[in-house]
C-alpha cells in the first residue's frame, strides 16, 4: 500500500484478481498436457487448495475454532458414504 500509494481496498482487490488469475494458471496447466508428470501436478494442486481453504476468507490456521474445526469434524469425525450412485 505503501509502495504504490493506494488504498486497503484497493490493495485487497489486487490481491484477489492475482489469486483468480493464479488458478486459472494452475487450471490451464491441468488441462494441457506437460512435460511434468500429474502425479505431481495433482500434490501442488492439493496443496495450492488446502491454502486456499486455510487463507480463503479469514486466517483459519491461526483461528482454527471457526470453520476449520468444522472441516476437520466433517473430515475425521462424521461417517461419509462411500457408495456411488
Amino acid at each position: 500500500m505503501k509502495q504504490h500509494n493506494t488504498s486497503r481496498q484497493d490493495a485487497i482487490n489486487k490481491l484477489l484478481e492475482m489469486v483468480k488469475s493464479a488458478w486459472k494458471d494452475i487450471n490451464e496447466a491441468c488441462l494441457n498436457p506437460t512435460e511434468v508428470p500429474m502425479n505431481f501436478l495433482l500434490r501442488v494442486v492439493n496443496l495450492v487448495r488446502m491454502i486456499d481453504v486455510l487463507y480463503k476468507d479469514e486466517d483459519n490456521y491461526t483461528n482454527a475454532g471457526g470453520l476449520m474445526k468444522d472441516y476437520i469434524k466433517t473430515l475425521l469425525v462424521n461417517k461419509m458414504s462411500a457408495r456411488i450412485s
